[in-house]
């Protein structure tokens, strides 16, 4: 089945191929300047910091739903060993699986594609069994540090944790942005809370996948309009699920990834932040989110802190 007319006029609006050239591999992350870095920092002002991901644990989010999507499975592969002989100094080593979007995560550009095609129209081919991704891996998106924004869309609405079936709007992240009393500008990166974690949290990783709030179709234009670097939130699919639109699966990955070409993030442990924010009426932070720089990767796991 084809995509909807629907999502083809939005793609249009918001594509961004060729804005930073034929040969551009990182999309919106262009807009996280020096400049923008610099004003960024002058954010940090009690020296705060807030963690945001979730432990890497072998019963975490991941129930099987998305083949190969395994949750973290670590082992000791040495374990007080004695490598220069007896009374020398011993060494514990570990190992681990786990699939690169289990958790906390970052996805690439080329984490999703549509109509056999990229971002920049590169063709969705050029992923390879052997070589990952040749063009716009998670290796590429280096240096993922900018001024971050929680749009706390559930304390906004009154309520500790969206509805499963709440499709987050444009409206919903206006009045989130009212209500954090500043400004998204260009090289943000905006984080949007729906409360829905604290599912996982309270030891339920199946409600927590399912009903899910998540990002309306109608949001990519928000974030263009806006030139938003990157988005995360704290849902195991970033978008509704089941979807908003019948049988339309993961349409806001493919604006965002694909037409747009800016990273997104799910499974953002918002809630101590949002306590922070809360505590000090600020809802703009420094924000260090760097991915690991896996080549060829269409995703990472990340640690973000943000640096009130």
């Amino acid at each position: 089945m084809s995509l909807p007319a629907e999502f083809h006029e939005i793609a249009k609006r918001v594509n961004n191929w060729g804005r930073w050239g034929a040969d551009d591999e990182i999309g919106t992350l262009n807009l996280i300047t020096d400049e923008v870095v610099r004003e960024a920092a002058a954010e940090v002002r009690t020296g705060r910091r807030v963690p945001l991901a979730l432990p890497l644990r072998q019963d975490g989010v991941q129930t099987g739903m998305i083949p190969g999507r395994v949750n973290p499975l670590h082992v000791m592969v040495q374990i007080n060993q004695e490598l220069f002989g007896p009374g020398t100094v011993a060494c514990s080593d570990d190992a681990v699986t786990m699939g690169l979007q289990a958790a906390t995560h970052w996805d690439a550009l080329t984490h999703v594609s549509h109509s056999g095609r990229l971002y920049n129209g590169r063709p969705a081919d050029t992923i390879t069994a052997h070589g990952g991704a040749e063009f716009s891996g998670i290796d590429t998106a280096r240096h993922i540090a900018s001024r971050g924004v929680l749009l706390d869309v559930a304390r906004t609405r009154g309520t500790d944790r969206l509805d499963g079936g709440h499709a987050v709007t444009p409206e919903d992240l206006d009045a989130a942005e009212e209500f954090a009393g500043t400004r998204v500008r260009a090289g943000d990166i905006v984080l949007v809370r729906t409360g829905q974690i604290q599912a996982y949290l309270a030891g339920d990783k199946h409600g927590y996948a399912f009903p899910s709030p998540g990002l309306s179709i109608r949001t990519p234009e928000w974030f263009h309009a806006r030139d938003v670097a990157a988005v995360a939130n704290d849902t195991l699919t970033f978008e509704m699920f089941p979807p908003e639109i019948e049988d339309l699966w993961l349409p806001v990955h493919a604006l965002h990834l694909v037409e747009m070409g800016m990273p997104q993030g799910q499974n953002w442990n918002l809630e101590e932040l949002s306590t922070a924010c809360g505590e000090t009426g600020r809802y703009a932070f420094l924000l260090s989110a760097m991915p690991e720089p896996f080549v060829g990767a269409t995703g990472s796991p990340v640690a973000p802190v943000a640096l009130l």
